[in-house]
């Protein structure tokens, strides 16, 4: 039987298509059409004599961009985030395409959310796009106050958002996918088995794709069928913590706690190379690139206030094969420099031992083990000459 916590009233508010919505604020004769943001090196659209815009076709891209996000008439066509763009070009060929501006998405983020906080203060910032807030101690009625956050977003950004509103965290954030775009969900204990067991597994936050396939060879796909499979089942195929966690959120048990601060495990910055490059051939552009992606995250660090101990480097090859290293350093580093000589460090010779290691697809780096910059007295990584390591 569903138990829940009736005594809380917790809301997740996510912003409708976030990244292309703010677009169409720059664009708005694209509303209602298919369209596409993401991918690199992509021209913003031309301005033509006549106040019009010329927009870019998905079908004429050419390259490994992926989509960062699509409206609701791309995604009716099968485009969704995270696609290459060449393959969504065969669902969409016609569909509008947009270069991604992340100094916008950050600013109306900024903007959503504070305007959020002047009603309802107590909030847990979970991306760019999406916030939960706890209302419980509030007097207003539900519905209400949820349109009074609504409209205030409005008024402070333009753009729409959906909202579920739950007695936890797992509920309402199941309820603000429901009825999207600009929807309004409350849930109610009583609505777990009428509401929520008829939806797939991967509808629950926490359940990925792998979890997923599991629970399918299984023959567990809806959440109604998880919740009636037994917690003993659910342990010896995924051990006793995961599968007590499997049983209580399919019947719709949650009782984290709206966390209005968290401190960051690790930051990090990664890229996707236009073209596949060659560990010796390409060398100076890889050097170029793991430079780069080091003095930007040294930007994220001083904007954040960090320094960090552990330093990893995170390289996808040809093959896609995924190769992770990383070294711990006693003295927490901050600066580019550093970052980079540590960097350096982890790229040992024997990550590229085999032919089909020698041409890199991704580079990422990753800063953890973080600690307030202020502690931190001294910056000093491992030195290492650059032309002992491959770049």
């Amino acid at each position: 039987m569903p138990v829940a916590r009736p005594s809380r009233r917790i809301a997740h508010l996510d912003m409708d298509a976030f990244f292309a919505s703010v677009e169409l604020l720059s664009y708005p004769e694209l509303r209602g059409l298919p369209v596409v943001v993401g991918g690199a090196r992509i021209a913003p659209p031309k301005k033509l004599p006549d106040g019009r815009h010329e927009f870019a076709r998905l079908k004429s891209y050419s390259g490994r961009g992926v989509v960062t996000t699509s409206t609701y008439e791309a995604r009716a066509l099968g485009v969704f985030s995270g696609m290459g763009l060449m393959r969504s070009a065969q669902f969409a060929p016609e569909a509008f395409l947009l270069p991604a501006c992340f100094d916008a998405y950050r600013d109306t983020s900024r903007r959503f959310k504070a305007a959020v906080a002047q009603i309802a203060p107590t909030i847990e910032d979970r991306g760019i796009d999406e916030i939960y807030i706890d209302l419980t101690e509030l007097a207003d009625a539900t519905l209400p106050l949820v349109r009074r956050l609504k409209a205030a977003v409005f008024a402070a950004t333009g753009l729409t958002c959906s909202v579920g509103v739950a007695p936890n965290k797992l509920l309402a954030k199941i309820g603000s996918d429901l009825q999207k775009p600009d929807g309004v969900t409350v849930l109610l204990p009583e609505d777990v088995a009428s509401r929520i067991w008829p939806l797939h597994v991967k509808k629950i936050n926490g359940i990925g794709a792998k979890t997923a396939a599991h629970l399918e060879k299984l023959g567990i796909h809806a959440i109604g069928e998880l919740a009636q499979t037994s917690v003993d089942m659910l342990t010896q195929h995924f051990g006793p913590r995961i599968g007590a966690w499997l049983s209580r959120a399919a019947n719709g048990v949650d009782d984290s706690p709206v966390v209005t601060w968290r401190a960051p495990k690790s930051l990090s910055r990664e890229t996707t190379f236009e073209r596949d490059l060659h560990v010796r051939h390409d060398r100076a552009e890889l050097s170029r690139q793991l430079a780069a992606l080091c003095a930007r995250l040294a930007e994220d660090l001083n904007k954040k206030g960090y320094a960090g101990h552990t330093i990893g480097v995170k390289l996808r090859f040809a093959d896609f094969h995924l190769v992770t290293r990383e070294i711990t350093w006693p003295q927490a580093m901050f600066a580019a420099e550093s970052l980079l000589h540590a960097a350096r460090h982890c790229l040992k010779r024997d990550l590229f031992s085999t032919t089909n290691r020698q041409r890199i697809r991704l580079l990422g780096v990753r800063c953890g083990a973080l600690t307030d910059r202020e502690q931190t007295a001294v910056d000093s990584a491992p030195k290492s000459r650059q032309g002992e390591l491959p770049f």
